[in-house]
């Protein structure tokens, strides 16, 4: 089965220690895509690296900030901003596919489906910021898509929310994904069960 590694917004908004979004034990995080990016890159596996980014006036940004009953007009993400550029650790191979996103979604007004499409991929590979909203929005779009979907934990970083902390969101997440809508492994888990094929 044909598989490819999605890496999502692995940028300096969340690995940055004086960001508002800052996610604790980033360069663990960082650490483990690497250490996927490597292995698939090895394997000669489609790697595409997402990027999420708005237009400075915030014209692209839909219902993405007025969650909370009205529009942001200091919004983040905003192309052009340090924060927008990939962390300076992250590994980005040559080969490698960028893809630029407005959307929690990869897929959402992008050529994501397009590129896996063409490419003969099956399988998409998780990992990324943040755990509960970009990584998950793509794993359960994916399944959607009719792509399987294995989602590497670990290697998911997100700043948690107001009453739960990183890990509780990312076993809250495991619990919902794990349900009906992807693999929950681990970054050794996953690279051990590659190895053995």
């Amino acid at each position: 089965m044909k598989e490819a590694l999605l890496v999502l917004d692995a940028q300096k908004i969340y690995t940055d220690n004086d960001s508002e979004l800052y996610c604790e034990g980033a360069d663990v995080t960082i650490n483990n895509i690497n250490t996927l990016i490597n292995f698939m890159e090895k394997r000669e596996q489609l790697i595409i690296l997402v990027r999420h980014m708005h237009k400075v006036d915030g014209s692209d940004t839909g219902r993405l900030f007025d969650f909370s009953g009205e529009a942001e007009d200091d919004f983040n993400f905003k192309k052009g901003s340090e924060e927008v550029e990939f962390d300076e650790s992250l590994v980005r191979p040559v080969n490698a596919v960028e893809i630029i996103k407005n959307r929690y979604s990869s897929f959402v007004g992008t050529d994501l489906e397009k590129i896996l499409k063409q490419n003969n991929i099956e399988k998409v590979v998780i990992c990324g910021f943040m755990t509960n909203f970009c990584c998950e929005s793509a794993a359960r779009d994916a399944l959607d898509r009719d792509f399987y979907v294995d989602f590497i934990l670990d290697a998911t970083g997100t700043p948690g929310i107001e009453e739960l902390d990183q890990d509780e969101v990312k076993k809250v997440v495991a619990e919902l994904l794990g349900a009906g809508f992807a693999r929950i492994l681990q970054t050794q888990e996953f690279l051990a069960e590659r190895s053995e094929t």
